[in-house]
């Protein structure tokens, strides 16, 4: 009778996991644009997003074969509970665990940006992953030894060749497959985006910081994305490493100390913050704001004269932030590591 029992509950287990797996198979429904969301800037038609091609991106995204060691994968980096940032580290840690100089940005909301890093420097999201696995610091490896390795795979030809229709392996196709699972890192289901597809509604204190945050802060930091994908100088005093930002791409000289306006999306799940990832707490953000920015020859127009906050502005504006946090996107089985 314990024997039967045994066997039964094996069973059950078997097909409740089975169970488990086809609910994360049917949630698969391709690449979607959110409500009240523009148009994608990411050309889909020359890569449309397929369940095979997400499915080859996410295994990539997550094996450290990428790098030189075989210890590092975009998942190291990117952590999704910490909306695919590098949760405790303040500039990234790569192989032997190497530093990097600037903060690990968030993979959320890819296919509306027209450029990439902090600097700008990469204009393509099929060419972005090129940055990291080719970086000394982060995975140091190259293109052609990351596709001989993945060649002699015994799973990856099948894969490709499932997403693809051929096995053939090529650099194109694996930067593709990467791309298709980045695209899929939406971040759409805050309190705010419920609030705006009229699902549910602000407190009072939420809502006076909504208004304030548009007086204050909405110019840079524009609806419903919280970027308007900009680079501005922000008035930070440089780190010791003197990064000049885009400066560094464009060498000219309106763009130094430039870095790309971020997202405000789930900043509960992404201190700390800055490129340099100066700031721990959001208080320490906003006392910059309102009594650290330093003038310089680039220093936004905008913020001149900083931000002042009385103390209940302040609560309130941190109290609407609070409802860009997207807890369905930092615990979607779809993105994590299967």
């Amino acid at each position: 009778m314990k024997r039967n029992h045994i066997i039964i509950i094996f069973f059950l287990a078997a097909a409740l996991y089975a169970c488990s797996k086809d609910v994360v198979a049917d949630a698969f429904a391709g690449f979607t644009r959110p409500e009240g969301f523009p148009e994608p800037a990411y050309h889909f038609a020359s890569n449309p997003v397929t369940k095979e091609g997400f499915e080859l991106g996410r295994k990539l995204f997550y094996d450290p074969i990428l790098s030189a060691d075989n210890t590092i994968s975009c998942g190291s980096c990117h952590i999704q509970t910490s909306a695919f940032t590098h949760h405790g580290h303040i500039v990234s840690h790569g192989i032997a665990d190497r530093m990097g100089t600037r903060n690990s940005p968030p993979i959320m909301n890819m296919a509306w940006n027209r450029s990439f890093m902090w600097d700008g420097g990469i204009f393509d999201l099929d060419l972005q992953a090129i940055a990291p696995i080719t970086n000394h610091v982060e995975m140091d490896e190259t293109m052609d030894n990351v596709l001989k390795k993945i060649k002699a795979s015994p799973s990856y030809p099948q894969l490709f060749s499932k997403a693809y229709g051929d096995p053939e392996i090529n650099g194109a196709k694996f930067l593709k497959a990467l791309s298709q699972f980045m695209l899929m890192c939406v971040s759409s289901n805050s309190h705010y985006d419920s609030v705006m597809r009229k699902q549910a509604v602000f407190t009072s204190t939420e809502s006076k910081g909504y208004i304030l945050f548009a007086a204050k802060c909405g110019s840079c930091h524009k609806e419903p994305l919280f970027t308007d994908n900009s680079f501005r100088n922000n008035g930070l005093v440089p780190s010791l490493v003197n990064d000049e930002g885009r400066y560094l791409v464009t060498q000219k000289n309106e763009d130094r100390y430039r870095f790309k306006v971020p997202s405000l999306r789930n900043l509960a799940f992404t201190a700390p913050y800055m490129h340099d990832g100066r700031f721990l707490t959001l208080d320490a953000v906003l006392d910059h704001y309102s009594n650290g920015i330093q003038a310089s020859a680039t220093l936004d127009a905008s913020l001149g004269a900083g931000i002042s906050l009385t103390t209940d502005e302040r609560s309130a504006i941190l109290a609407f932030l609070n409802t860009l946090n997207d807890h369905v996107f930092v615990t979607n089985k779809l993105l994590s590591e299967q």
